[in-house]
């Protein structure tokens, strides 16, 4: 069995970013990063719709631009919402200035001050810098939705161990992600359900 919890490391390395939320009470925290785009998120939105659950999109400025209208209709839909830079760019390969300046494109599309970092890849440097407009949120159960090595029940089944009270799990809209997260997603949210959990927003 898989393990996809966030090691303890990389929270203490970072302890100024928000990897989880320190609670008691059964509530997970669904994100999802990359949108919007026509091939995923209006699916999504429709699941979520159909479980009366709310969560957290992380979208593309430049994804918000081309599509709008699927934007607005996270929006309408009552879920939050948080910049991922504008043209998804690694922090580790962008100087500090370059990488701050695509984060504030993207907030010209995106009015939140949520933040979270493509491929959880951020420089100390971008990060003190942001954490001056911006929360940045991360998360401490990464599904792996986008691999092709592993089967849509093992996805699932990974996610279901690793979280805890309190978890902000990833998931994410795209191409590659598709038959994992279709899959574990409308499953993910049943069991935990059952389980007595409750569905936060990011904030």
């Amino acid at each position: 069995m898989r393990f996809v919890r966030i090691p303890q490391l990389l929270k203490k390395l970072f302890p100024s970013l928000t990897w989880d939320y320190n609670t008691s009470e059964k509530v997970v925290y669904i994100t999802f990063d990359d949108g919007p785009i026509p091939e995923s998120t209006a699916w999504t939105l429709e699941l979520l719709r159909s479980k009366n659950v709310k969560a957290t999109f992380f979208c593309v400025g430049d994804n918000v631009r081309k599509y709008p209208e699927i934007y607005q209709g996270i929006l309408n839909e009552g879920h939050a919402v948080g910049n991922h830079t504008h043209n998804h760019l690694r922090g580790f390969t962008n100087q500090t200035q370059s990488y701050v300046d695509n984060v504030k494109l993207a907030s010209q599309y995106i009015d939140s001050k949520l933040f979270r970092p493509p491929y959880g890849m951020i420089k100390r440097s971008q990060a003190k810098e942001l954490l001056k407009s911006y929360k940045i949120i991360m998360w401490d159960v990464l599904s792996e939705d986008y691999r092709q090595d592993i089967t849509p029940e093992e996805c699932y089944q990974a996610v279901l161990k690793s979280i805890r009270p309190g978890s902000i799990v990833l998931f994410h809209n795209h191409i590659k992600s598709e038959a994992n997260m279709r899959y574990a997603l409308p499953r993910l949210i049943d069991e935990l359900r059952n389980r007595g959990f409750q569905f936060g927003v990011c904030k």
